[in-house]
């Protein structure tokens, strides 16, 4: 029996790497635009996950000159898999270029999300029958700080021609376009413009190449020069708030109230995340000017670094509604009700928020009880063999395992996000169980991690490799489960996980950083490729934390910090006084590194608990950040 056992298995594996072999080189005869092997090919793959891609690959070839009839069939075949509606949607696009809009218009309706470029594409075809309704949606598509597909512009220059985008419309959209630095936008608007608004495309040029010595002598007589003046403004405030304010107060005389306003929403939101103290002041300068998201955060941050729970509570109550109900100032507005002796009003919220499983939500359930409460240990509900057995044989599951065997990652997310989109809290359990079974670990965690009432916190906090990390982390001397916490944040835990930036392996490691840690620990014979290797990137990445938890006052939030961002901006971040470690993260100026940080000490509590460590709560683990004596702003990067 365990013979024939092994000969099934053996059979088995080699049916998938002849299987493997036949779908690499299927998508190798596609990019090679080689159809008669591509043909071939694909006879091989009948009867297996991957024939659904053989033949989109052989009308992906052909897209052009691809007939409906084959398209259709191809769109209407039952596989539950992302890759027919990619084809949906480059078919959709192919259709619009080409106007023809009675083939466009029965297919468009099925696409699930579609894109910017098709919705302005489904908005012409709905010209061409005269749907009144096209001015107002053109309308409402607008207002963007990006540039928008070229099959945006007909239903724009239809709804400007009718006048539904006004002139104040296209101004508008030239203030947020300017605000988010995209000038070839706002040039593109300004040809648009005339009379009093008009703009000089070489002015705006000069204002964002030397914002300063384009101020020097600035005209300001129009409201199109003073609208370059102030985005040249606003650019220097990014720099400097005091060369910003130097050169407003020799011009401000020639703005008007609502502009003068304008300017100090801007300035005070730059000042907050440079953490100058005259934010508030300059927030209080900008009277009642409309705040974006953004502005109206840094407003409350502001207050938050100087502990002002009066303007804290003000700040909050003064963002919209959806902004208002975030995790985030939900915590802070229940911290500020209570520093107000209004203890009552701050457990209403408190009370709710405990019960997510966030940063906040953990801060809140201590703030409740005084001690740190986690979720139970053991999950409600575990996978018997029969379920994991069928969740195995679903075709998509069995692609995503297949991809990353054979390492397409990217292919292996689409096939797998997409088969489980729909499941229910105990499909996704089997799914993230199966998926940890095949060390898909970044896939389990996020697929455990979706689930709304039934959670299992051990596949949510996967802790792989001990048996190998266990020596590193003795040796420098780490808490196993911070080490965890930002590994989990970092990597997912995918060996071979590679950032846009550059940085490599389970640490996420940047090259220049390696060769520093490396000359460091007196690793002669080191050389970028070994920071692939395991046991590798696992030495320089633990030294690495070491060297920061070390150089940053013991703090694993200074380090967490200094990991992500760099040690001098995590040292420049600190205060002129000591302040409280949740404080000083959510004054992070970088929004990465903020979300970061909270995600690093959220998931060490959880490892806490998994490893059975000694349970402290989460406040006391952010400890208390010690003043930078040595505190420059002028330097903040």
């Amino acid at each position: 029996m365990r013979f024939l056992f092994l000969l099934i298995l053996l059979m088995t594996t080699q049916a998938l790497a002849g299987q493997d072999d036949d779908f690499l080189a299927a998508r190798d005869a596609f990019r090679s635009g080689n159809a008669r092997q591509l043909a071939a090919l694909a006879t091989r793959l009948q009867n297996t996950p991957f024939e659904v891609y053989a033949a989109y690959y052989q009308l992906r070839l052909n897209l052009d000159t691809a007939d409906a009839n084959s398209m259709r069939e191809y769109l209407a075949r039952p596989e539950d898999t992302p890759l027919i509606d990619r084809m949906r949607v480059e078919w959709l696009k192919k259709l619009g270029k080409k106007q023809q809009w009675d083939l466009f218009d029965s297919e468009y309706p099925k696409l699930k999300n579609p894109d910017v470029e098709l919705v302005c594409y489904a908005l012409q075809s709905r010209m061409m029958r005269q749907d009144a309704s096209v001015l107002k949606e053109a309308h409402d598509l607008w207002f963007s700080a990006k540039e928008m597909p070229e099959s945006c512009g007909v239903p724009f220059d239809a709804a400007i021609s009718a006048g539904a985008i006004s002139e104040k419309d296209i101004w508008q959209r030239q203030r947020l376009a300017l605000e988010a630095g995209n000038v070839t936008l706002a040039k593109s608007l300004a040809a648009k413009l005339s009379g009093r608004l008009a703009i000089s495309a070489v002015a705006l040029d000069r204002a964002m190449n030397n914002p300063s010595r384009y101020l020097e002598r600035a005209p300001v007589k129009s409201e199109g020069q003073r609208r370059v003046a102030l985005f040249a403004l606003l650019r220097l405030a990014r720099q400097s708030p005091d060369m910003a304010v130097a050169r407003w107060e020799k011009i401000k005389a020639s703005f008007p109230e609502n502009e003068r306003f304008y300017f100090y929403g801007w300035l005070a939101y730059e000042a907050a995340r440079k953490h100058d103290a005259r934010a508030l002041q300059w927030y209080a300068e900008a009277g009642d000017e409309p705040l974006n998201d953004q502005q109206q955060a840094w407003r409350v941050r502001a207050a938050l670094r100087v502990e002002d729970w009066g303007s804290v509570l003000s700040g909050i109550e003064a963002m919209a509604g959806l902004q208002q109900n975030e995790a985030t100032w939900r915590y802070w507005k229940a911290r500020a009700l209570q520093a107000l002796g209004r203890h009552v009003d701050a457990l209403e919220i408190f009370v709710p928020l405990s019960a997510e499983h966030t940063f906040y939500g953990e801060l809140a359930r201590e703030e409740i009880s005084g001690t740190p409460v986690l979720s139970a240990a053991q999950p409600a509900f575990q996978p018997d063999k029969k379920a994991l057995e069928d969740m195995e044989r679903l075709p998509g599951v069995q692609r995503a395992i297949a991809l990353y065997r054979m390492d397409m990652r990217i292919d292996a997310l689409r096939e797998w996000n997409w088969t489980i989109r729909n499941f229910n809290d105990q499909q996704l359990l089997v799914a993230a169980e199966l998926a940890r079974r095949n060390e898909m670990y970044d896939r389990a965690i996020y697929t455990a991690d979706k689930t709304v009432m039934v959670h299992d916190f051990s596949l949510r906090y996967l802790a792989p490799y001990r048996s190998v990390m266990r020596q590193h982390i003795q040796e420098n001397g780490l808490e196993e489960a911070w080490v965890y916490g930002l590994m989990r944040q970092e990597s997912r835990f995918v060996t071979t996980a590679r950032s846009g930036v550059g940085a490599t392996g389970l640490m996420q490691i940047m090259p220049t950083t390696a060769h520093w840690i490396a000359r460091k620990l007196g690793l002669k014979d080191y050389r970028t490729e070994l920071l692939q290797q395991l046991d590798t990137n696992l030495l320089l990445g633990m030294y690495y934390m070491k060297n920061m938890l070390v150089s940053l006052d013991g703090s694993p939030v200074l380090a967490s910090a200094a990991y992500n961002a760099g040690p001098g901006r995590a040292r420049r971040w600190r205060a002129d006084a000591p302040m409280e470690g949740a404080i000083y993260i959510e004054t992070i100026p970088f929004d990465e590194t903020r979300d970061y940080v909270k995600k690093v000490m959220s998931n060490t509590m959880y490892y806490a608990q998994e490893f059975g460590a000694p349970q402290r709560s989460l406040k006391k683990r952010l400890g208390i950040i010690g003043a930078n004596a040595a505190y420059d702003r002028s330097s903040l990067e």
